[in-house]
């Protein structure tokens, strides 16, 4: 049975794609800084030993790496990954402190960077594949977002570096979500169903918001052997938006 890890795995898009490999027959190994969240995941997701949950603070090293060893510690060793795990700090640039610059840098991006140092290995050895989150917000921007835009074009960077670098053993690719209504897939806390109205929906070139399923869906295809002649590209999964000329 092939593993993946996956980052900020518990809730949210983490956790579509999480249930999407496990339906695939992947162990998961579910990463989140969350407990609440592990704990609602632990309860609901069956079968059990599809997958481990592990609480983990991606943006501190020695948190991630003690995860991460316990990860490698299966005789099967790791097959997939998908760095997921992100947070943001939206203000004024003027506002925004250096403390929460690097935060948000040492989540969204140096995990990215920390995981493949420490899963390289064993990823060259099962010919593994790899998955980054960008965000259409590495190509386009709202005001305040520095910090969260900054990392996520560190993403799209990194994720084609490592491709070069991991050649011809690992693939590396990056998915950039636009608008992809998370709501219903937060911890049960935060669990609710908002009923978009439908001019928010018809924006949408595609004629709907986004679903965690449908990058669930794309992470997998460019995880598995599908996708087996691509390797360091970027898919925007936006609904069409990143190409839609709005004038007012």
């Amino acid at each position: 049975m092939k593993r993946a890890v996956v980052t900020g795995g518990a809730q949210g898009i983490g956790k579509a794609i999480s249930l999407k490999l496990m339906q695939e027959g992947v162990f998961v190994f579910v990463l989140d800084v969350d407990q609440e969240a592990l704990e609602d995941f632990a309860e609901e997701v069956s079968p059990k030993g599809m997958f481990s949950t592990l609480a983990c603070d991606v943006g501190d090293e020695a948190s991630l790496k003690a995860a991460l060893d316990q990860c490698l510690q299966s005789p099967e060793g790791i097959s997939f990954l998908v760095n997921n795990a992100a947070i943001s700090a939206n203000k004024a640039v003027e506002e925004l402190s250096l403390e929460e610059w690097r935060r948000v840098m040492a989540v969204n991006l140096d995990s990215y960077f920390l995981t493949v140092k420490y899963l390289g290995p064993v990823l060259r050895a099962n010919k593994g594949a790899i998955v980054n989150l960008c965000s259409t917000r590495a190509f386009m921007s709202e005001p305040g977002t520095e910090a969260y835009s900054a990392s996520k074009g560190g993403v799209f960077a990194l994720s084609h570096a490592l491709a070069m670098s991991l050649q011809p053993d690992v693939r590396v690719n990056c998915i950039s979500p636009g608008w992809i209504d998370t709501e219903p897939w937060q911890k049960k806390s935060k669990r609710k169903t908002t009923h978009w109205p439908p001019e928010e929906h018809l924006q949408h070139p595609a004629g709907r918001i986004g679903k965690p399923e449908d990058i669930a869906e794309l992470a997998w295809f460019l995880l598995s052997d599908q996708s087996g002649f691509i390797t360091s590209q970027n898919f925007f999964c936006d609904g069409g938006m990143t190409r839609k000329m709005i004038y007012r």
